[in-house]
């Protein structure tokens, strides 16, 4: 499905699944349909399952949305507590339109509560209250992070069997999304690196596959200069980035992190923010972009070396790897609502680039990359990782296991079915006329409004 298509199955209000491989333009669409939204005055709820990823989008967790917080289980008394609570009963009662991105990282459990709440708060029998419900993701990339007594216990109010992806829950069989699954690509330029990528996700990676990745293996000392590490552990990533920085001659200078807002919502932006609380460079320092900003000339991922410190607001001099010079600014993370800003945390859109977690790579886009493989412990981190990179010279592997090259037999079996699920949808919208489909949308914003 192109997204040309699955924005027109958006814009007539069908709860819908929107996945596809990484590099697909899932968060683009996103952006297309909330600015579509946006432009006919209605404010969509934008939330993700992760910090990382919420703050990606612009929005925040759907636990601190819909009030559940970190809650593992929701009995009667919880529930009526959190729609007694007029913040969070007026945002979900006001909601027309709720986004969760990064839905293959939202344990079944969680997404049913939120679903009770939102039908509780609503007062409405129908799934989520009858609001529009888009779940944004890819099960393919990193499952929800559960403890082994978590995924044991049952709920008291939500009855669900022992599983660990959202699509197994009751309110995801509720919902029952029209699935929209893209097949265009725009990430990877390599149609070689491509079809490795492709052979992870099929399940038929093979020997012929390894002997290309073999051609990328390097010892650690030939890691080239500037380009990010990937680990699978965070005792890795600082490791690295401590050292590397140690290295460079001279003092750090220092950039800490402002924030404002109530601790509650401030915490996540902070948990999500690839950009530290305490920010320590110096010039030569190999670091990335961590904020879209298409004026300046960077992105999200965009790498670069600091070459100098202005001199009249001390902020660093960034050169990136195609020779643009950046004077960075602080920029801010926000959780808003209702167009108000509820909590902000401002600080330099940086981070050290040496070393990062495969975890905090999710949803990037790199130019080049050195991955070690070699500690995976999870399905789908090898491919993630893998996936970051949009060529394969730009790829460099410091080493792998057998896990590396593997994704999870139970996803790869829905997948089909995903596939298969996203050709009716659009055999189905492919036979409603242009007419009725604009009428079907005018109808849709009437009723938001």
């Amino acid at each position: 499905m192109t997204q040309d298509q699955a924005l027109a199955v958006l814009k007539t209000g069908a709860n819908v699944f929107l996945t596809g491989e990484p590099g697909s333009g899932k968060t683009y669409l996103i952006n297309q349909y909330v600015a579509y939204l946006r432009v006919a005055g209605i404010e969509p709820a934008i939330t993700a399952s992760t910090g990382i990823a919420a703050t990606h989008i612009g929005g925040t967790t759907i636990h601190s949305w819909s009030g559940i917080e970190i809650k593992t289980k929701l009995i009667k008394k919880d529930l009526r507590k959190i729609a007694s609570n007029k913040h969070i009963a007026n945002r979900v009662r006001n909601a027309k339109v709720l986004i969760i991105d990064e839905i293959s990282m939202l344990p079944p459990g969680t997404l049913s509560m939120v679903e009770a709440v939102c039908r509780e708060i609503k007062k409405e029998p129908k799934p989520f209250g009858g609001m529009q419900v888009v779940l944004v993701g890819d099960f393919f990339q990193l499952p929800p992070i559960i403890r082994k007594e978590e995924h044991n216990r049952q709920a008291e109010l939500i009855k669900e069997s022992p599983a660990l992806f959202a699509y197994d829950s009751s309110a995801w069989e509720q919902l029952e999304p029209a699935i929209c699954y893209l097949t265009e690509q725009h990430r990877q330029d390599d149609s070689s690196f491509l079809e490795i990528l492709s052979s992870i996700r099929r399940n038929v990676f093979d020997e012929n596959h390894l002997r290309h990745i073999k051609t990328r293996r390097i010892e650690y000392s030939a890691a080239p200069d500037g380009v990010p590490k990937f680990f699978s552990h965070n005792a890795d990533v600082n490791r690295v980035n401590e050292e590397m920085l140690a290295k460079l001659p001279g003092e750090s200078e220092t950039f800490y992190m402002d924030s404002q807002g109530p601790y509650g919502l401030v915490n996540p932006l902070k948990r999500g923010c690839l950009s530290p609380e305490t920010l320590f460079l110096k010039i030569g320092a190999a670091v990335m972009f961590t904020k879209n900003s298409p004026k300046e000339g960077f992105s999200n991922g965009t790498l670069g070396t600091v070459m100098d410190f202005d001199k009249e607001s001390g902020c660093p001099v960034v050169q990136t790897r195609n020779g643009r010079r950046v004077s960075v600014k602080p920029m801010d993370w926000t959780i808003n609502e209702d167009n108000k800003v509820l909590a902000k945390i401002t600080q330099l859109p940086l981070r050290l680039a040496w070393a990062i977690t495969v975890h905090k790579s999710q949803g990037m886009s790199l130019e080049a990359a050195v991955i070690d493989l070699s500690a995976v412990f999870e399905f789908g981190q090898g491919y993630v990782a893998l996936s970051r990179v949009s060529r394969l010279t730009g790829l460099y592997l410091l080493g792998w296991n057998k896990r590396a090259f593997q994704v999870h037999p139970e996803v790869f079996a829905k997948d089909k079915l995903f596939q298969l699920a996203s050709k009716e949808t659009e055999a189905k919208f492919a036979k409603i006329s242009p007419a009725k489909l604009a009428k079907i949308n005018k109808n849709f914003i009437s009723a938001c409004k």
